[in-house]
């Protein structure tokens, strides 16, 4: 499903950290912000997190934090 993209995210980085994403990027024949997407939403799934409201109130009740 392809997600809306209304959101813009702007970092500084240091200039080996973007060689790094570059190089990625190309290895996979991504743009260097699709790059960053996949990266994101790997850790995430990786470590269980969820975005949005609803989400975060299940996650906080599943954790025992609620």
């Amino acid at each position: 499903m392809k997600r809306l993209k209304d959101e813009t995210l702007s970092i500084r980085t240091s200039a080996e950290v973007k060689q790094l994403l570059r190089i990625a990027a190309e290895k996979e024949h991504r743009s260097i912000a699709s790059m960053v997407e996949v990266l994101i939403l790997k850790y995430a799934h990786e470590h269980g997190l969820v975005a949005g409201a609803e989400e975060q109130k299940k996650q906080k009740v599943a954790n025992g934090t609620h």
